[in-house]
């Protein structure tokens, strides 16, 4: 039985985009750790940004995650070190959840950045001009599409064609189809099988079984 797993290649994304404003947004922010003791990740879209979208009594507050003219959007517009603080996993999986495909940004914290790899979630970047102006151009346009180019590092959206920066790893990553390193292990379990075979100080026990 082949072990060979298809990893979609991730070279294109489109979809109208929501902004958030702010510069170091961190992940306490975007999934509050009590929504964090649960067994898998499903619904935690909805906990997404929770403390700046309702008060203690559950009321709404003002957030673009609350606005009905975004909530179809797939692309989120950042500011300056998105995703800082702890290293939890849990919050691009919240926003993916929520139905994020794509993040454009002025930074990211390197950690959230390489969680978002690891779901096929491109993170770029363009300085603080290029991203004010964009982030300007989706509150008027809430239902305007926004193309991003992953190769060739463009984002264009309206009659504009900006020059954005991808990391190069993550670039090849994304393109190539290579991004979910589970997927990858899970192809490779026959190789992995195998060597661990032939080492003398793997048991006979330690040694996953075959499919």
């Amino acid at each position: 039985m082949s072990d060979e797993v298809e990893i979609p290649e991730v070279n294109y994304v489109s979809g109208s985009a929501v902004p958030i404003r702010g510069n170091d947004i961190d992940t306490d922010q975007i999934i509050p750790a009590r929504f964090m003791k649960v067994v898998t990740f499903d619904g935690l879209g909805e906990f997404a940004f929770f403390d700046l979208r309702f008060d203690d009594d559950d009321n709404q507050k003002e957030h673009p995650f609350n606005e009905d003219r975004f909530q179809d959007s797939s692309v989120m517009v950042v500011n300056s070190n998105f995703g800082c603080g702890s290293s939890r996993e849990h919050a691009p999986q919240a926003l993916m959840r929520w139905g994020i495909d794509a993040i454009i940004g002025e930074s990211f914290a390197e950690i959230f950045a390489g969680n978002c790899l690891a779901l096929g979630i491109p993170t770029v970047t363009a300085d603080s001009e290029t991203i004010q102006a964009l982030q300007d151009w989706v509150d008027a346009n809430p239902d305007g599409e926004i193309d991003i180019d992953v190769e060739a590092e463009q984002v264009t959206y309206g009659d504009e064609t900006i020059d954005v920066t991808v990391d190069d790893a993550q670039r090849k990553a994304l393109v190539e189809g290579v991004w979910d390193t589970t997927a990858l292990m899970k192809s490779n379990a026959g190789e992995v099988r195998k060597t661990a075979e032939e080492l003398p100080y793997v048991t006979d026990d330690a040694i996953p079984e075959s499919e």
